[in-house]
């Protein structure tokens, strides 16, 4: 019979810090999560069901090694979180599962089904692919080995949600555990001496026709270790790179080449991997203090991409935050960036509103409960650039100071992005989402 993996999510150390996810006041998303993670496994337990808990003091990555180093080919996995955004608009749970996958799509939407059927007063988002995230993708769902989801309680922020999350622990539990023994209940299944098969994928390097084959394995390409010598690319002493061997060939997640200059897409019409080698992001990607490459036209595009209805109340955003980031010497990619994961493309949330004009998520002098206001946008603008200056240079400001918390942060601590993480936001991972953000916006002005 096949087991079940659950991890909290939150809990361990990510670059030094001990991440505890959202925090409130009163609480944190960790000590919220881990009690209805604990619940299910006893929950699961009583139905004579086999559940391993991942250890809390692990990081992410730890912890997908964790469950990599253990895992069956019958065996499943789940993280529960909660979400950290903020939105008056937005509430529930919600499912994710790696984008293209029509099984685990069809799981995850079992599992939201069991959910609310045992609390049928929880909000539901449903499920959606990872690719719906601010990061483009969940590595949850890619990493690790057998299949995996990773389901949202609800939003942190959200006091009715918060709330729910505090005091229905017992039906949440109740829920997912029925949706889990579901899931790993048809697996259940004599031994089978038919050998595993995984569907062959084309793959398409530098415009051109690859002859060798690829796999897709769990919704992932992968492509045969004998290409990435021909890149150039020595994978030999990186051991977190997954390699697979199938039919006597090692065979490689392609995904993980992004971090080796090569871009990599997905034909999902002719069922083809699309990379391209010696993809060079262009300079000081991660440099805050750093000129920006996109165009006025390119940063709205990417802004109505994602929201159409953006640019009605805020028209000439991108032409401000070019403006106003050249002159003090701050990439604009980055700052715009972070301006769409800080407001969710301005949709903002409950907290801050767009009467304020303050798009960094700037908080008031002195601990005030009330985000400051700004007269214009090009002033919030201003003293976002500013804020981002005082994180990432000692130089002095060009322009007269608007920003309420310049003085407060030790100047020319975070020169790059991932170091806002557990500074701006209390999320160790704040950097990793804004990059990813800003390769995004690459992608679709093609400079990637």
């Amino acid at each position: 019979m096949g087991r079940i993996f659950l991890s909290a999510g939150h809990g361990g150390f990510e670059n030094g810090t001990r991440n505890l996810g959202t925090l409130t006041r009163c609480t944190t998303e960790a000590r919220e999560i881990i009690q209805i993670r604990d619940l299910t496994i006893a929950q699961l337990r009583s139905r004579t069901l086999e559940v391993l808990a991942v250890p809390d003091d692990l990081s992410q990555v730890q912890a997908i090694d964790w469950i990599d180093t253990r895992a069956r080919i019958d065996d499943v996995a789940l993280e529960i979180q909660a979400s950290g955004a903020s939105s008056p608009s937005v509430r529930g749970a919600s499912v994710f599962y790696i984008a293209a996958n029509n099984q685990r799509k069809a799981d995850a939407e079992m599992l939201i089904m069991s959910l609310l059927r045992r609390f049928p007063q929880l909000p539901s988002r449903g499920a959606a692919a990872d690719t719906a995230t601010d990061l483009g993708r969940l590595i949850f769902c890619r990493w690790v080995s057998i299949p995996s989801m990773l389901i949202e309680l609800g939003l942190f922020k959200n006091p009715n949600d918060r709330t729910l999350i505090q005091t229905r622990r017992e039906d949440m539990a109740l829920g997912i555990a029925d949706g889990l023994e579901t899931w790993i209940r048809p697996r259940v299944e004599p031994p089978t001496l038919t050998p595993i098969t995984y569907r062959q994928i084309g793959i398409n390097i530098n415009g051109g026709i690859y002859g060798e084959k690829g796999v897709l394995i769990n919704g992932n390409a992968y492509i045969p270790i004998d290409l990435v010598d021909r890149l150039g690319i020595d994978l030999s002493n990186i051991p977190g790179v997954r390699r697979v061997s199938y039919k006597n060939i090692v065979y490689v997640k392609a995904i993980e080449l992004r971090d080796f200059q090569v871009s990599v897409n997905w034909d999902n019409t002719n069922r083809v991997v699309v990379l391209r080698s010696n993809v060079r992001p262009p300079a000081q990607i991660d440099r805050i203090m750093s000129s920006g490459c996109t165009t006025e036209v390119q940063l709205m595009m990417f802004l109505r991409s994602n929201n159409e209805k953006a640019l009605i109340s805020f028209p000439d955003l991108a032409k401000l935050y070019r403006e106003e980031a050249t002159i003090e010497g701050v990439n604009y990619d980055i700052a715009f960036s972070q301006m769409c994961l800080e407001t969710n493309f301005l949709r903002f949330g409950e907290e801050i509103r767009p009467t304020q004009n303050n798009f960094g998520g700037l908080a008031a002098l002195g601990g005030d409960t009330d985000s400051p206001f700004f007269t214009s946008a090009r002033l919030g603008i201003r003293a976002h650039i500013q804020h981002l200056k005082a994180y990432a240079s000692t130089e002095p400001l060009v322009q007269e100071l608007v920003d309420p918390r310049f003085n407060c942060v030790t100047r020319g601590i975070a020169r790059e992005v991932d170091r806002l993480g557990g500074r701006w936001t209390a999320d160790v991972q704040y950097g990793s989402k804004i990059t990813a953000l800003v390769r995004r916006l690459y992608e679709i002005a093609g400079l990637l």
